[in-house]
């Protein structure tokens, strides 16, 4: 995913063309069962048969449908549960086609809520948008949800008289909905602008003192960053030159914000820089780099007194993996398990994806890399791998079988250190 291009021809060869969407009956058991209440309707129908299948999928749609209404209720309270109910949904559920249906509705309600609510409810609406668009994928569909939403998004990101959870919320929606749905990387770098205008206001002054910025703006202005460096990863190579040249001198100064999660997300950014910066020239060079790496350094290994120890000890981990990127080029791989698949986070680009969209989706996101069309696209993971009940229960015969050898191996060594205990004690009392 080095480049707009190659991420959006990926995005567009047949989505929900060649391959069905991922329905809610082919998600495994074990898949599911790592979802919220929602999940609940399929365990009941497993046991029932296709009469109870069926039953189950009408009280959910049923559930639904009722959140859709409940949107426009005149109760803020009730917009709000309605707003949550339907993120979960979306978080837990691959729901293409029924909420394909109702894609307009559901925007229109999002729009509402985001012009008339208050904070929790923009907060609420800012990221069902989000959750809309990964649910159906890169294309028309998704295209049409941004160009309704993206105004508002960006009136509220420039209005300084917004409710600040809002701002906050906005600053990581948008970036999110722009790299499922937009479809210009002109529109791409455009709102790449609008987070400069915000993340710039934290740098170190000349002097080095840093700008007074209350924790909950650090946060805006955090966020805005992240979207940023979120957005950096399908820019062009025209454009990644512009701005290394201009925006990789001034980052650094971030990293003398007092705000432990900006100095986070600055040195990230810096690293994910680096990385595209090497991918396109083997050979790049950065005239600071040796002050550069002196800063790293010294993060890595804050002992300031004036921070908490775990500010500081969450910031040393961040910092030597960004040192390593910055020195040496390397990255800390990870390797994510979802079913029966596995998958390696093995770069700066892969990572800042993969938690942006596990922001969204939280403890849904193993479902959707098996079951999710679009997200196992963007890791270029190939169509979902359907897994049969009975594979799963010899999958699950298995695991049980390894907790109880686990188990005896534990009260076995249990009860041989305490022999051995025992004998100590003897030892000591001749």
């Amino acid at each position: 995913m080095s480049s707009w291009g190659e991420f959006r021809s990926r995005q567009r060869r047949g989505q929900h063309g060649n391959v069905q969407p991922f329905s809610d009956e082919d998600a495994s058991i074990e898949t599911l069962s790592h979802c919220s209440s929602f999940s609940d309707a399929t365990s009941v129908a497993d046991e029932g048969g296709e009469a109870s299948e069926d039953t189950a999928q009408e009280d959910f749609q049923y559930k639904l449908k009722g959140f859709i209404d409940s949107t426009v209720d005149k109760s803020a309270k009730t917009r709000q549960g309605a707003l949550d109910g339907l993120k979960t949904a979306m978080a837990t559920r691959i729901l293409y086609e029924f909420i394909s249906e109702r894609r307009m509705t559901i925007t229109d309600s999002i729009e509402r809520c985001l012009k008339k609510g208050k904070g929790e409810e923009q907060r609420a609406a800012a990221s069902l948008a989000c959750l809309l668009c990964i649910q159906l994928g890169s294309g028309i569909e998704s295209e049409e949800v941004l160009k309704t939403l993206k105004p508002i998004f960006k009136n509220i990101l420039a209005d300084g008289s917004a409710n600040i959870q809002a701002r906050q919320a906005v600053a990581t929606s948008l970036g999110l909905c722009t790299l499922v749905a937009e479809d210009d990387i002109l529109d791409v770098h455009a709102t790449m602008e609008c987070f400069e205008n915000l993340f710039t206001r934290s740098y170190a002054r000349a002097d080095g003192t840093c700008p007074s910025i209350s924790p909950q703006t650090s946060q805006l202005y955090t966020n805005a960053l992240l979207s940023w460096a979120l957005l950096l990863t399908i820019c062009t190579a025209s454009q990644l030159k512009d701005i290394l040249r201009k925006y990789l001198p001034k980052l650094p100064k971030l990293l003398e914000s007092e705000d432990v999660n900006m100095r986070i997300a600055a040195g990230e950014t810096i690293a994910l820089l680096f990385e595209l910066a090497r991918d396109m020239d083997a050979d790049f060079e950065f005239d600071q780099w040796e002050e550069l790496c002196d800063k790293l350094n010294a993060l890595a290994t804050d002992c300031n007194k004036h921070r908490a120890k775990t500010d500081k000890r969450k910031q040393r981990s961040v910092f030597r993996d960004v040192l390593k990127a910055v020195e040496e080029g390397d990255f800390q791989s990870e390797t994510i398990r979802f079913g029966t698949e596995r998958m390696t986070i093995d770069s700066w680009v892969r990572k800042r994806t993969y938690d942006a969209f596990r922001e969204f989706v939280g403890s849904g996101m193993n479902y959707h890399l098996q079951a999710n069309e679009f997200i196992r696209d963007v890791f270029e993971l190939g169509p979902p791998i359907l897994v049969d009940s009975a594979t799963m229960k010899a999958m699950k015969i298995s695991r049980f079988e390894r907790h109880l050898h686990n188990s005896a191996a534990f009260k076995a060594r249990t009860k041989a250190r305490s022999k051995f205990r025992d004998k100590r004690v003897d030892v000591g009392e001749f």
